[in-house]
């Protein structure tokens, strides 16, 4: 059965002038209901603050809280932090991390939301409010879940956020495979980053990610793995400058999911990146990202 994290508050009104897809959310609800497989929805409690302060910066955890966050950090987040967006900032990684819970159960789990990499210590960035990732990546070690997580990012941008906010941690292993000249413009360092050219499609994708993917993996040797499932490096993408197919898209998700099952290693999922006019379209990409995966690792 496929085990799926999401709450209403996912969900929140468009913001003014803004041009983040806050419907998404909701239609790869749909899309998972028009698909007819089997799911259980589960739904997350926020995080609390505390816990979200042990990697973002109390001060600007504050401000998120607070409904205060400076006009320059709301336009380097891309919209601004409304009560309705506070509270989704918070749930969030509580769905991250619920979804990483259920996956050391069931082997594996989606959070219907999340993914949100590019937050900083001290702001947001990039539509991403606080690095759910890394957030409960932290929580899971600080409580006893894992000992050691490996965050797999297939997004088309890097993974900056949850790159530095975990660097030099060794109980944490950062991947990222993205397009060499997308946003941003200054890379972090992951354990391991692979930047593609422009244009790179399904068989240059999948021959990058097989060949390095699989030794960081058995040197690491990771209790979890969290993967950002962004859908953004679709031909079709709005914001993307790679070339995969919706095959393309299921092979890395199947190639993931595979690699993970044969050394054991339960894993949860959040959405990630995936832009374009046909809201729908993205939400089936989404929603087949969780198909696939859990065909191949869930254990009931």
């Amino acid at each position: 059965m496929l085990h799926v994290v999401h709450h209403p508050d996912y969900v929140t009104p468009a913001t003014p002038g803004g041009q983040f897809p806050w419907d998404k959310y909701g239609l790869v609800m749909d899309a998972l209901a028009e698909s007819g497989v089997v799911h259980r929805i589960h739904r997350p409690e926020p995080m609390p603050l505390a816990r979200i302060a042990e990697i973002h910066d109390p001060d600007y955890v504050a401000e998120v809280a607070e409904l205060r966050v400076p006009a320059a950090k709301a336009r380097r987040i891309g919209f601004p932090v409304t009560e309705r967006v506070a509270r989704r900032a918070r749930t969030t990684p509580g769905g991250t991390w619920a979804a990483a819970r259920l996956a050391l159960v069931h082997g594996y789990a989606a959070n219907a939301a999340g993914g949100s990499h590019h937050a900083l210590y001290d702001t947001g960035a990039g539509y991403c409010v606080f690095n759910d990732l890394a957030v409960a990546a932290n929580r899971l070690v600080a409580d006893g879940d894992a000992r050691r997580i490996m965050i797999v990012d297939c997004d088309v941008h890097q993974g900056d956020g949850t790159a530095s906010l975990l660097a030099g941690r060794p109980e944490f292993s950062t991947f990222s495979i993205h397009a060499e000249k997308n946003f941003p413009v200054r890379k972090a360092r992951s354990t391991l980053d692979i930047a593609l050219p422009d244009g790179a499609g399904d068989a240059a994708y999948l021959d990058a990610l097989s060949h390095h993917l699989p030794p960081m993996v058995a040197d690491f040797a990771p209790d979890i793995i969290l993967y950002q499932a962004g859908v953004d490096p679709h031909t079709e993408d709005r914001l993307g400058r790679l070339a995969l197919s919706d095959d393309g898209l299921a092979e890395r998700d199947g190639f993931v999911a595979e690699l993970a099952r044969k050394r054991g290693i339960p894993l949860a999922s959040a959405l990630g990146g995936g832009y374009g006019a046909d809201r729908m379209a993205i939400a089936r990409r989404h929603a087949r990202t969780m198909i696939v995966m859990s065909a191949i690792l869930s254990t009931g």
